[in-house]
């Protein structure tokens, strides 16, 4: 980015004091170590997939730079070998006391887990306003989607066992199981509307500025 010249850097500057000074997004208070390894776990592995996603798109032949995929792929790799570490702390604490992992997965879960620089802004679009156009940039050019949020339930679900929890579960336990198995389904659904919602406003992009390129305009569908 520094090399390049394609952006301003100056600016790309004052966004990351801006989030210094604004915080992290967490979804709720953090009431014990499951809340955290819950989100940390769903966020390496959201980091890991939104770069080995961009390490295909700039290295796509004729329109890339293999420099560039290279590096992004090993983040990627880096970002893999900590969710690895998060997954396998996590699947202890279910098998030390399950009731309350599922619960705090829920919890979390019924919050949404957004990127922890939630809070980010430029200085003219703040909070959820700015966030929503990274999203939707995010979206329409494939580094990271409703679709990899999905995935990654999914994978979750079937690494920590939830579907098969029985035993040492309160009520509130098992609840928790059962919602967090039928939400991917209901995030497809999701899934079928923003794609519906593509097709139907394909012809009326937003042209949004970005001021780290200099103002340069994308064009994109916002939600």
């Amino acid at each position: 980015m520094h090399l390049s010249g394609r952006f301003d850097m100056r600016e790309v500057e004052r966004t990351v004091q801006r989030l210094i000074r604004d915080g992290m997004s967490f979804p709720g208070p953090v009431t014990s170590p499951f809340h955290g390894f819950v989100y940390v776990t769903f966020q390496e592995r959201a980091t890991a997939i939104a770069h080995g996603n961009t390490a295909r798109l700039v290295g796509a032949r004729g329109a890339g730079d293999a420099m560039l995929a290279r590096i992004c792929g090993t983040v990627a790799a880096d970002e893999k070998r900590h969710e690895v570490a998060y997954t396998r702390i996590m699947g202890k604490l279910f098998e030390a006391d399950p009731d309350a992992a599922v619960r705090a997965m829920a919890y979390l879960m019924r919050h949404r887990i957004d990127m922890p620089t939630a809070f980010i802004n430029d200085g003219r679009h703040s909070g959820r306003d700015f966030y929503a156009r990274f999203i939707a940039i995010a979206q329409q050019a494939g580094t990271y989607t409703i679709s990899d949020y999905r995935s990654i339930l999914e994978h979750l679900i079937r690494q920590w066992g939830v579907e098969e929890l029985t035993s040492g579960l309160s009520g509130e336990g098992r609840h928790a199981r059962d919602y967090l198995c039928a939400l991917p389904r209901k995030i497809q659904r999701m899934e079928e509307k923003v794609m519906d919602r593509a097709v139907r406003a394909q012809n009326k992009p937003t042209p949004i500025p970005i001021n780290w390129i200099f103002d340069r305009t994308i064009s994109v569908v916002l939600p």
